[in-house]
């Protein structure tokens, strides 16, 4: 299938966000953004569920059970990611690493599969992992299966109000270009926080 032209700029937006993060996560090096590379070490457990303030939600042992303010554990396995059913916590809480990359994650791999799989998985099918090479595998998988979804999608898929059948955002409502816009959209941005989360870990450890 011939990639639509409208698709192109934002598959080359989505791979260059993709790469970066999955560069600042696990190294040895990261794109500075001029070309640059700069030396960056992988990500540790420590850190991916490192808690910089009081009250934040993040990953946890559902025998531990829900952090501050939460209510449920979301996920499948032994760990869950910190939730609430609405009305959410004003003003929202602080998420870890761990909360935020995996949020993407799962963003990444339900959204495929209600573009271009079974349109059945939900939020307690998605396993959340409790360790930082997990979570980074865990990105790799759902980015690649997002980005194949993309490849299978036609020019007149792209104005399909619809076309996405993912139940926890607006694709019921908009035509499938724009969540393909908001999808990057939340990986830069999240990506952004994460490597933000990152540097302020590494300066409470000169």
């Amino acid at each position: 299938m011939t990639t639509p032209p409208r698709l192109i700029p934002l598959l080359a937006q989505f791979d260059f966000a993709r790469k970066r993060l999955a560069d600042r996560l696990a190294g040895p090096v990261m794109d500075s953004g001029n070309g640059t590379d700069v030396p960056v070490g992988p990500m540790t457990d420590e850190e991916y569920l490192w808690e910089p303030v009081p009250g934040c939600w993040s990953v946890r042992r559902r025998s531990d059970g829900p952090g501050p303010g939460a209510t449920v554990l979301a996920g499948a396995g032994d760990w869950g990611r910190d939730a609430a059913l609405p009305p959410h916590p004003t003003p929202p809480p602080f998420t870890t690493i761990a909360w935020r990359l995996t949020h993407l994650s799962e963003m990444l791999a339900l959204r495929a599969d209600h573009t271009a799989g079974s349109h059945s998985l939900t939020r307690d099918d998605y396993r959340i992992s409790e360790d930082a090479a997990g979570a980074i595998a865990a990105f790799d998988e759902g980015a690649a299966i997002w980005r194949q979804a993309l490849l299978t999608v036609d020019d007149t898929a792209l104005d399909t109000v619809g076309y996405s059948t993912y139940p926890h955002g607006s694709d019921p409502d908009d035509p499938f270009i724009e969540i393909v816009w908001w999808m990057n959209q939340e990986l830069l941005h999240h990506g952004a926080e994460i490597a933000l989360i990152r540097d302020l870990y590494r300066a409470q450890r000169p």
